[in-house]
């Protein structure tokens, strides 16, 4: 399974949805999936999707590929990092 922790305006995609609580759902893994077919899969629209993903703790490109296992952090596009420049971003064009 993988976990993925929702925030601000994607919590509506997770059962609890308060926010006081977390907004978790748990995925099966699929073979070759990635950040952007594992969030289509769930019904989130990407264009809500910001540009803070993060995959296991690193700061992430929605091309990255998940598996079993891991954890993900999706945050909305209106709730944006402000000081990105200073994180690389890992699994942009292939990087895993």
């Amino acid at each position: 399974m993988i976990e993925i922790h929702l925030y601000g305006k994607l919590r509506r995609f997770a059962n609890e949805q308060h926010p006081a609580s977390d907004s978790i759902v748990y995925v099966p893994g699929q073979e070759g999936d990635t950040i952007q077919r594992l969030l289509e899969r769930l019904g989130i629209p990407i264009e809500e999707v910001g540009s803070n993903v993060f995959l296991n703790w690193q700061y992430s490109a929605l091309t990255r590929r998940v598996k079993d296992g891991d954890r993900l952090a999706v945050f909305p596009d209106d709730m944006q990092l402000l000081y990105k420049w200073y994180f690389a971003k890992t699994g942009e064009e292939g990087d895993d």
